[in-house]
């Protein structure tokens, strides 16, 4: 099993990678085509080292069974269990060819893989990150550890059980952000595992370590004892044990604990998630509106209607059909509003661009990379395709908002639990230097196209509205940032849930309140809001002709 390491080490270091392959489904897609060649890169490896042929052979033909299963079904990344899978084996188990590459023909066969093999492998941070996405879906859409390690969710057989090895991996990347929390469910789970695997996939001492220590950093000291002494039981002469035994054994003592009751009267698990980067309640609301557990009133609902907007004489021809999703502040679904032949378009002249996507620093307005943005994004000029202008064009007429001063397209692709927390789309008082470069004001408004529809999750949640608005191909969500007055609506605040199974692609169109003065007039009073898109105090259209979706 050595052989496989050094090939895909030594492609890992003659291509430029950036590490955040896991960041973007497109990507991971792409790695697809990459594994389906390893076979073939290893026979003809083989033809040069005919003294490891048949050690060789059996390992092409190991990766060629799991190629022709993925093959069959290239949206198989879609699914996170699987992406991580992959990940795993081009970062962590393909490193074991190192010792049987180190040859004469070694030199010449990676010489060929850089002049030939311009694929991007992926690199630790890709598999980390991978792990990090899935405790990020198990969390918010509340997955059990046993089920989600046997390819179950809600269940639904998502893909093959994961072995004892893959679940210690993702423990341990859980470990080294100390993640104590998922460290004890997924190290656990591993223990659990090798119980029943005829060749263990996973060292128990190895668990045991990172086990023991995370369950005594959430506050379970014996059992941190117990797992410690086990661990001394299968190596003796470990390094830290010893220590660690004497150091659980003072803590209990510290707390009153008799001797005699050290490794007895076990109290149960106790396994507190953390809360980290956005406060604890909005939290508890987000993953709420993510499962779509947070219904809206009947009375509230039943003001709603859909309608054919006609307000511009291009649009008695062709009227755009709108659903009024919520009042105060207003947003609503454009419907069929971009067809499957601009969608390929779209995704076609993005995926050469895609880049991790960023946020604005308030405070300096540079774009940064952050852990809670968590895709991968495009710019699109008009002048690149008909359709990029097509669109543009297309939003004037749904908006009824200036586009000349309006931001480039931008098309995003989320990766394995790709997601972004709340946050505005406006920038606030405080926010001095945000678009100051464009020189074109705040942003008025936001069109959210949806691409793809991705079969679980991936939903846009209001957090201070309490609504979750479910990903719709070929639809566009549109809602005003400012108020009337100029003035950031706070209610705006919005995320983007991580993706649970499937493919997520949007494009965003934000407006700025440049070149708005006669499209968007303030109202009499300060009070005053649309009652729906592009009202300028006119009659409703509810007794327009109305489609009913």
């Amino acid at each position: 099993m050595k052989v496989v390491g050094l090939l895909i080490l030594g492609i890992c270091s003659i291509v430029s990678v950036n590490g955040d392959i896991f960041t973007s489904i497109a990507d991971l897609q792409r790695l697809l085509a990459v594994e389906k060649n390893i076979p073939t890169m290893l026979r003809n490896y083989i033809e040069a080292e005919s003294k490891r042929l048949e050690e060789i052979r059996y390992i092409a033909k190991k990766y060629q069974t799991t190629n022709d299963d993925l093959q069959k079904n290239m949206s198989a990344v879609s699914n996170p269990i699987n992406a991580f899978r992959m990940i795993k084996r081009l970062t962590n188990s393909w490193k074991e060819l190192e010792d049987m590459m180190r040859n004469d023909h070694s030199e010449s066969f990676m010489h060929d893989v850089q002049h030939n093999y311009a694929a991007q492998f992926p690199k630790d941070e890709d598999l980390s990150g991978a792990a990090v996405g899935i405790l990020r879906l198990q969390d918010t859409y509340r997955l059990d550890t046993h089920e989600l390690a046997n390819g179950i969710v809600r269940n639904q057989k998502i893909s093959e059980p994961l072995t004892a090895h893959d679940c210690f991996e993702i423990g341990r990347m859980a470990y080294n952000t100390e993640d104590y929390y998922h460290t004890i469910l997924w190290m656990g789970e591993a223990l659990e595992r090798i119980k029943s695997e005829d060749e263990p996939t996973a060292d128990e001492a190895d668990i045991l370590e990172y086990y023991g220590f995370a369950l005594y950093k959430q506050d379970n000291v014996k059992r941190a004892l117990l797992a410690t002494d086990r661990l001394l039981e299968l190596t003796p002469n470990h390094p830290r044990a010893k220590g660690n035994v004497k150091w659980y054994e003072d803590q209990l003592i510290s707390e009153g604990v008799k001797r005699s009751d050290f490794r007895r009267k076990i109290p149960r698990l106790t396994n507190i998630r953390p809360v980290e980067n956005f406060e604890s309640t909005e939290r508890s609301v987000y993953e709420a509106l993510c499962r779509d557990e947070i219904q809206r009133s009947v009375k509230e609902t039943s003001k709603l209607y859909c309608y054919y907007k006609m307000d511009r004489p291009f649009l008695r021809l062709a009227p755009f059909k709108v659903e009024i999703l919520r009042y105060n502040p207003l947003a609503v679904f454009f419907r069929d509003v971009i067809s499957d032949e601009e969608v390929e378009i779209i995704q076609m002249l993005a995926k050469p661009k895609l880049a991790r996507a960023t946020v604005q620093n308030s405070q300096t307005g540079k774009l940064e990379t952050a852990s809670y943005r968590i895709s991968k994004s495009a710019w699109l000029k008009e002048e690149v395709h008909e359709v990029v202008k097509r669109i543009n064009n297309r939003i004037d007429y749904m908006t009824n908002l200036e586009q000349e001063t309006a931001e480039e397209l931008q098309i995003a692709n989320y990766g394995i639990g790709g997601h972004y927390d709340p946050h505005f789309d406006f920038a606030r008082k405080e926010e001095v230097k945000a678009f100051s470069d464009l020189g074109t004001g705040n942003r008025i408004a936001t069109v959210l196209f949806y691409m793809t529809q991705p079969e679980m999750g991936g939903g846009t949640v209001f957090t201070e509205l309490q609504t979750t608005v479910m990903p719709s191909k070929n639809d566009a969500l549109f809602w005003y940032n400012l108020l009337p007055s100029g003035e950031g609506d706070l209610r705006t605040r919005h995320a983007a849930c991580p993706v649970l199974l499937g493919v997520k692609w949007v494009s965003n169109k934000w407006i700025h309140e440049a070149g708005q003065e006669f499209r968007r007039p303030c109202g009499l009073k300060m009070s005053t809001q649309e009652r729906f898109v592009g009202d300028l105090g006119g009659p409703e259209p509810r007794f327009a002709p109305n489609y009913h979706p």
